[in-house]
């Protein structure tokens, strides 16, 4: 479980050593820790590089006591237009393509797991391998020229780094299977209607940047406690997870940011936060 003090409260200077990419950049602005990913001449596809680049990005932003929300999205007209091709074409066996699928499900379970709210901007194409990436965040904004879908059946493969269960997860089995067994491209509206992604608008990072600045007006303790108690009582019985709840919402009573929050509605005024 995530600790409040071990995640935000930085008791002395803290220096982040981040590794240098190749493939994307990192960098944080006003508590966003903004990913994008570079790989403009394949449409940003997702290779064996750009997928460990991605899991080192992720520890990255667990470590960053500066950063609150973490925002994906992509160089040039592509969020990410899927896995690469070429790769997947040189897969040479069964135990191969295992390896490369669990690759991608381990690296987008780092994403999802991220102790902080995670949102994908998708600003253009987001097929296949990208759609999924655009699945493992909490919430995803999409550009009104964007492009959503998992279309690898019509390469005579499945979706393989999560998509068949985290989509029917989000917008219900019917829809995702109509999705799936089609193959097609489904624009931004659409998506938004399906509840494929959560805001439309013109400029997707801009659009993710604010929404990330209302979310940053909350308590980052409680954000943090609000998403493990969703991510750890999604699978369990009512009950069961009503228990998980109840012991997140103890934790969160007993931090400095519940006295503040408290206080700063009693007063009238709006909370500092401080993520203690």
């Amino acid at each position: 479980m995530l600790g409040p003090q071990r995640r935000f409260n930085v008791a002395k200077p803290f220096e982040l050593e981040v590794p240098e990419f190749e493939h994307l950049t990192y960098q944080v602005e006003d508590h966003m820790g903004i990913v994008t990913i570079r790989r403009p001449q394949a449409l940003n596809a997702l290779n064996q590089d750009v997928l460990m680049e991605l899991a080192a990005v992720s520890e990255v932003i667990t470590q960053d006591p500066l950063v609150r929300v973490a925002i994906f999205t992509g160089e040039g007209r592509a969020f990410v237009a899927g896995a690469d091709i070429a790769q997947i074409a040189g897969l040479e066996d069964v135990f191969a393509a295992r390896e490369f699928a669990i690759l991608g499900q381990s690296v987008f379970n780092e994403i999802a797991a991220l102790p902080v709210p995670t949102i994908a901007a998708i600003n253009g194409f987001a097929l296949g391998g990208g759609l999924e990436l655009a699945l493992a965040c909490d919430l995803r904004v999409a550009s009104r020229k964007a492009k959503l879908g998992l279309p690898e059946v019509g390469l005579g493969i499945i979706p393989g780094f999560g998509g068949t269960q985290r989509l029917p997860r989000l917008i219900g089995r019917g829809r995702a299977l109509d999705l799936i067994f089609t193959g097609r491209h489904v624009p931004a509206e659409e998506a938004l209607s399906l509840g494929l992604v959560n805001r439309v608008g013109e400029d997707a990072l801009e659009t993710a940047k604010e929404l990330a600045a209302v979310i940053l007006k909350n308590g980052p303790v409680a954000l943090a406690l609000a998403k493990e108690a969703m991510g750890r009582g999604e699978n369990l019985d009512l009950q069961e997870a009503l228990e998980i709840e109840a012991d997140l919402f103890g934790l969160a009573c007993a931090t400095q940011d519940m006295r503040e929050g408290t206080r700063a509605f009693l007063e009238k005024r709006p909370a500092q936060f401080k993520g203690e």
